[in-house]
């Protein structure tokens, strides 16, 4: 019997592979994988242990802990092993108490700290990402500048002076006397710091997502081609693929799957939504870890205004509304004080139960949920509680989408559909400048792009 033949178990079926990204728990040893390394202490050979593992509510990280039997020297380090993602991200953090100092903090390579209250700045790729916390990035700093400090005081007195005012400096924000603010910036989109109220708004953090400079996008390796030598998108003739080819047609393209990396592929379909407009939906199946993903993109451009739908859930039958969801929507229960942004759950079309669900389900999966303390472990289950009473109709919610682009859609369940029922509510409104903002249309040029500017 061959080699193949024998790795396939009874049944005929073959053993599916297992991903390579799980979710972050205890018992996480068997992926673990440990390689010899030279220590930058002593000079000798030591063993760094490397986990690739995925933190829930958060994406794929490398976990890497290094230490030297020689000298004693360790070190710990944090490596996204996700995708860069389409915007950076900024975030600010009111610390306001001793317990804020305790919040997780998640930063990469990329990412920019600085508290100005301290005039303090840790410039990108300055520090290897880590898993920490707010009073971590503090001692991690006081560590750095107390380094050589005692040889420092003999050669250089005055710098070192000046030094161990500025560490005493630190040292007080530790008591938080006054309040001040972490500022987290980070280019790729892969940091992140710790909501203590989730699933409600955290009124001491802000986020915010940009749009990343070219010198931004090449310090990241991610280069445009020259348009003028080479188009990567070749054009082609008008009526060579005809809009009703397309309608039939299920196009496949290779990707990564999102839970484990590996590769697979993903089938994208043009479709039309009656009383709306055209969508792409795409789903993704992984073969190897069968995580499954769908998503849609809004096949038109951006409405002249937003639209905001509020919907009362009263009856079974409002929970099988169709629900088309953009990526730019943003979900909200008033009664519950929840409030979802457009980049936590991707586009999807589903039912008002399916986003529910949805909701459900990420918030169960809350960032470091096993090490959390017992208070935040049971108003998170109450709060999870109350969702299953909400999917059982013991308790009566209005369920809010609103999207600046206008690309959502909700059904309605009146005799004519392109009318709202008496337990839908549609709503237009102008756009701010924010909003504008966050959708790149304050910088878009409609009127003579064809020239160069000089």
């Amino acid at each position: 019997m061959s080699s193949a033949a024998a790795s396939i178990p009874e049944g005929g079926e073959t053993a599916r592979p297992e991903p390579i990204f799980r979710e972050i728990n205890a018992q996480q040893t068997d992926e673990v994988v440990e390689i010899e390394s030279a220590c930058m202490a002593c000079f000798q050979t030591g063993t760094t242990r490397l986990l690739p593992t995925k933190i829930p509510f958060f994406r794929e990280v490398v976990l890497m802990s290094f230490r030297c039997e020689h000298c004693g020297h360790t070190n710990n380090e944090m490596q996204s092993a996700s995708e860069i993602q389409k915007s950076g991200i900024k975030i600010e953090l009111q610390v306001k108490t001793v317990a804020d100092l305790n919040r997780r903090v998640v930063r990469s390579d990329n990412s920019c700290v600085s508290i100005p209250e301290v005039e303090l700045e840790i410039p990108v790729q300055s520090q290897k990402g880590e898993v920490t916390t707010v009073e971590g990035i503090i001692e991690r700093t006081i560590a750095g500048l107390s380094q050589d400090q005692e040889k420092r005081r003999i050669d250089h007195p005055e710098a070192a002076a000046s030094i161990d005012a500025y560490v005493d400096r630190l040292h007080k924000l530790k008591e938080v006397a006054t309040p001040f603010r972490l500022l987290l910036e980070d280019i790729s989109g892969n940091s992140f710091i710790e909501n203590p109220l989730a699933p409600a708004t955290d009124p001491q953090l802000k986020t915010t997502y940009f749009t990343r400079s070219q010198p931004q996008n090449e310090q990241l390796g991610l280069y445009e081609q020259n348009h003028e030598e080479q188009h990567l998108l070749k054009p082609i003739a008008e009526d060579e693929w005809p809009i009703e080819n397309l309608h039939g047609e299920v196009l496949q393209f290779p990707t990564n799957c999102p839970n484990c990396q590996a590769p697979c592929e993903t089938n994208m379909k043009l479709t039309n939504i009656p009383h709306f407009k055209e969508v792409v939906i795409m789903a993704t199946v992984c073969g190897t870890c069968g995580h499954k993903t769908n998503e849609v993109k809004s096949g038109g451009g951006v409405e002249p205004q937003g639209v905001r739908f509020k919907v009362q859930i009263t009856t079974k039958e409002d929970l099988t509304r169709d629900v088309l969801k953009s990526e730019t929507c943003s979900l909200s229960i008033p009664e519950l004080d929840l409030e979802v942004g457009p980049h936590a759950l991707c586009g999807r079309f589903t039912t008002v139960e399916g986003l529910l669900v949805a909701m459900r389900d990420q918030l169960d999966g809350t960032f470091f949920h096993d090490s959390a303390d017992d208070t935040t472990k049971q108003q998170m289950q109450h709060f999870l509680n109350t969702f299953d009473d909400i999917m059982k109709l013991e308790r009566i919610i209005t369920l809010v989408l609103e999207d600046p682009a206008g690309n959502t859609y909700v059904q309605s369940l009146s005799d004519d559909d392109s009318e709202p029922d008496e337990k839908l509510t549609v709503e237009r409104y102008d756009r701010s400048f924010e909003d504008n903002e966050d959708l790149g249309l304050n910088d878009m040029k409609t009127e003579g792009y064809e020239q160069k500017e000089a």
